[in-house]
């Protein structure tokens, strides 16, 4: 959780509608509007569970590219707070219309009957590493029974995570003490005051942790390939969650917004480290955790986790899924198909002139 609310308006001065809804299932059918940003502006709020942190860069990165407005969307954004609603919750609650969190909360939310659906995927991979102090001796999952863990937040999808390397080693949630450590700072103290003997964190909280000499990587979960390793297949980290019901009475405001994403997913996979980081807000990208050198170098390691075109891959639900029942989650009444949707990737990627690299995820996984 990250203790400042930053509020980012990508265009002002226009007028929140509520757009009528085009139809089931099929993508908005009003033509250029949908697509190329012409007609009414709608407002959307997105919150960020922790807008500059490096997995969720993206988001912000639209915003600074001005894609947003080229798309025709007032797009506002916020970051959860430390100690406040997460930006899942704030979604689920009406409080936001979107939220740029990890798509396994669409199994959460979906497991007690709130119909919450991932819209675009941005990264194939949690983007997370273990963190360990080499006194802790943490090499593998086996290795977590008995220490004390930090989660960015008891509940989060880092603690549900951690869980799961655990399990997969034989290693029961009981068997160690959880931390809420919170990011940034918090987590670099919590190594530091001995509260925590591992943090699962991001970019640039890694290299911070590194570059203090006290912690060391323990479990690279941090681009596709590690993660794939690490928990058998493509783990969809961060993507664009939001309730069915508000989609279908929203979808050009959903088609504009997807637009945006998925032009900067293509800008990102056809830019530089530096490039990016030299777009992003100063303090994302420099504070007195990080130097700016050491996060572009931090992102050209881990700048593999994110996806060019927005698609949910293949694999990636039926592996979530798989966790999820590994952890004790009864996932029978979840269809897979029912927990994201690629339509609005495809078409924004037909919009923008991209080519798609993707396998997409069909209804079972």
């Amino acid at each position: 959780m990250m203790k400042r609310s930053i509020f980012a308006v990508a265009a002002t001065g226009a007028v929140a509608l509520s757009l009528a809804a085009c139809g089931g299932n099929a993508p908005a059918a009003n033509g250029g509007a949908a697509t190329t940003g012409s007609g009414p502006m709608p407002t959307v709020k997105m919150m960020i569970g922790g807008i500059d942190k490096q997995i969720y860069l993206p988001y912000k990165l639209a915003d600074q590219l001005g894609l947003y407005k080229k798309y025709g969307v007032n797009m506002e954004l916020s970051t959860e707070t430390d100690g406040g609603v997460g930006a899942e919750d704030a979604m689920a609650s009406g409080q936001v219309d979107m939220s740029g969190a990890w798509y396994i909360h669409t199994f959460d939310f979906q497991s007690k009957g709130k119909n919450i659906i991932n819209l675009v995927q941005l990264s194939g991979a949690p983007g997370e590493r273990i963190m360990c102090s080499p006194n802790a001796n943490v090499h593998s999952g086996a290795d977590i029974k008995g220490k004390k863990m930090g989660v960015t937040d008891l509940g989060s999808g880092t603690d549900t995570l951690t869980q799961f390397i655990a399990a997969q080693a034989g290693v029961s949630h009981k068997d160690y003490t959880t931390v809420k450590a919170g990011a940034g700072a918090t987590a670099v103290a919590a190594i530091k005051t001995g509260a925590a003997d591992c943090v699962m964190t991001t970019q640039p909280t890694v290299a911070a942790l590194e570059g203090q000499g006290i912690a060391q990587s323990a479990i690279d979960l941090a681009t596709t390939d590690g993660a794939t390793k690490a928990v058998g297949g493509t783990w969809p980290a961060a993507g664009v969650i939001a309730n069915a019901d508000w989609v279908k009475t929203h979808e050009d405001a959903v088609q504009r917004v997807v637009n945006a994403l998925v032009e900067t997913m293509h800008w990102i996979a056809t830019h530089s480290a530096q490039d990016i980081a030299d777009k992003l807000p100063q303090d994302y990208v420099q504070n007195k955790n990080v130097k700016k050198e050491d996060y572009v170098k931090a992102l050209e390691q881990d700048k593999g986790q994110f996806l060019p075109d927005g698609i949910m891959p293949a694999g990636g639900p039926k592996t979530i899924a798989s966790m999820e029942k590994l952890l004790g989650m009864d996932t029978s009444k979840i269809p897979l198909g029912g927990t994201f949707t690629n339509k609005y990737a495809i078409e924004a990627n037909k919009v923008g002139g991209f080519a798609t690299t993707s396998t997409p995820a069909g209804d079972n996984g």
